[in-house]
């Protein structure tokens, strides 16, 4: 393979990966806890976007419950983006004609 080739290849996959990572933060995935009670939306850089809290919580009384619940939702949400980011990753790695389990990121 000769030089011209393989800076051109480099080029495709440089493209390749600026793509996917505008797709990835154009992704979402919403995670919950205490049965809905607590849902949170992150996108695919992991920044969160919303927060909703059912009003049933909202009383002084439920406060360190509705913390514990903000932070179940967040790790739940930030798993499923995590899980839509690798699954992107390896669409892009099989494209590219790389073999399994060859990591792009």
């Amino acid at each position: 393979m000769d030089l011209v080739n393989l800076l051109k290849q480099a080029k495709d996959v440089q493209s390749r990966m600026k793509a996917m990572q505008d797709h990835v933060s154009t992704m979402e995935a919403e995670g919950s806890a205490g049965a809905g009670l607590v849902r949170m939306t992150l996108n695919g850089k992991s920044e969160l976007r919303q927060v909703a809290i059912d009003p049933s919580l909202l009383n002084p009384d439920n406060r360190q419950m509705v913390a514990d619940l903000v932070v179940a939702a967040h790790a739940d949400a930030k798993a499923k983006v995590e899980q839509l980011v690798a699954e992107e990753m390896q669409k892009v790695a099989r494209e590219m004609g790389l073999p399994p389990g060859l990591g792009l990121g």
